[in-house]
């Protein structure tokens, strides 16, 4: 797979196409075992799931150059695992960075492509710089200092599901503990290349689309699945402002892939 070796596994029933997600940036099965965005063990209840560790992250290869952490270049390693698999009807998906490889995926796979699951789309397009100035940042930090420059940082405010949460910075500062260092910094350099599709390119994908976003987190705006719910020709878009709306995403991602048309 170009060069790069994913890990990856995969479970549950073949009722229709399978459902291919991807993490976050600093993520990874592992980590999204301790606290899953959306729980993918209960989605495989009902559903093929195939979960696996982008480049640079857990238990796959490294990034071999910070630019193959675009999430265009994520993108075709989604699709090399798709090919991979022989899979030919897939419904693609992730998390953040993994929102943003599934879209690249998806303009390769084209019509293989059942539907698109985007959780906490990341910033973007013209809000994009402010964003890649951090990661550079970040990336120089953890190269100089290490990972416990970035735990002695004051932490930002949780996003608005998470404000009573007393373990949301904890569970941060663990998964940065867990991180090494030297993949750490070179997942902030490959992020700092990383966009997703421009708007031309995303209206040329016509599959239903399911996006979930949360308020309070300017890493991943409300304004960034708003303008994809604009542009993406077929979306149900729903922001999370409390933890009951939060907890609600994985029933949401069910019944999404159950409502899917048979081919």
């Amino acid at each position: 797979m170009r060069a790069i070796e994913l890990a990856y596994d995969l479970g549950g029933p073949v009722v229709s196409a399978p459902f291919i997600w991807g993490h976050g940036l600093t993520s990874s099965r592992s980590e999204e075992d301790h606290f899953p965005l959306v729980d993918l063990h209960r989605v495989r209840s009902d559903h093929r799931v195939v979960r696996y560790d982008a480049a640079g992250h857990g238990e796959s290869t490294p990034l071999p150059q910070p630019e193959r952490g675009s999430w265009a270049e994520l993108g075709a390693d989604m699709v090399a695992l798709v090919d991979h698999l022989k899979l030919d009807r897939v419904v693609v998906g992730g998390a953040s960075m993994g929102a943003g490889t599934a879209l690249h995926a998806a303009l390769t796979l084209g019509r293989r492509v059942k539907g698109l699951v985007l959780v906490i789309p990341p910033t973007a397009w013209d809000e994009r710089a402010d964003q890649v100035a951090m990661y550079d940042q970040l990336a120089g930090i953890v190269e100089r200092s290490g990972v416990d420059a970035l735990l002695a940082a004051p932490p930002l405010p949780p996003p608005e599901p998470f404000a009573l949460d007393t373990d949301w910075h904890d569970r941060r500062k663990a998964t940065l503990r867990r991180a090494d260092p030297v993949r750490l910094a070179a997942n902030f350099r490959g992020a700092a290349f990383a966009d997703l599709p421009t708007f031309d390119e995303l209206r040329t994908l016509s599959m239903p689309t399911l996006v979930l976003a949360w308020n309070g987190d300017p890493g991943h705006p409300v304004s960034t699945a708003e303008r994809l719910a604009e542009v993406l020709p077929q979306v149900e878009m729903r922001v999370a402002v409390s933890r009951d709306d939060f907890d609600a995403w994985t029933e949401r991602v069910r019944q999404f892939l159950a409502s899917l048309p048979d081919d």
